[in-house]
């Protein structure tokens, strides 16, 4: 069996790449000041980053304003549903080695995962 390819965390790059997405940001900034040379997993961990941050501002100022309107505080929980999705599709497609990008954000992180 051919030895696999792996990342600066001895992580098959797959399984790196997912783990920037769980618990993104925090695990993200974890493995960006770790991986150096895998920019698969530099990508992943520099796109998840960036939508952590995005989803943590959009919860709060979505649950913020929907908690002022009495009609729609049942609407509440939605405001994390998005994020939720969107963070368990880019798990998943990092784990089909996939280099999926989300609009703008991706481009800005393919740019830092090149450098």
């Amino acid at each position: 069996m051919a030895d696999q390819k792996k990342s600066a965390t001895g992580l098959d790059p797959k399984i790196a790449a997912v783990l920037c997405w769980i618990l993104a940001p925090l695990s993200s900034i974890i493995f960006i000041f770790i991986e150096k040379d895998d920019k698969f997993v530099k990508f992943h961990a520099w796109q998840s980053l960036f939508w952590g941050i995005i989803a943590i501002v959009i919860s709060i100022v979505l649950s913020t304003i929907l908690s002022f309107t009495v009609i729609l505080i049942c609407c509440a929980p939605f405001s994390f549903l998005l994020p939720f999705i969107v963070t368990i599709v880019g798990a998943v497609k990092a784990y089909n080695g996939e280099m999926w990008k989300l609009p703008v954000i991706g481009d800005i992180a393919e740019q830092q995962a090149n450098k």
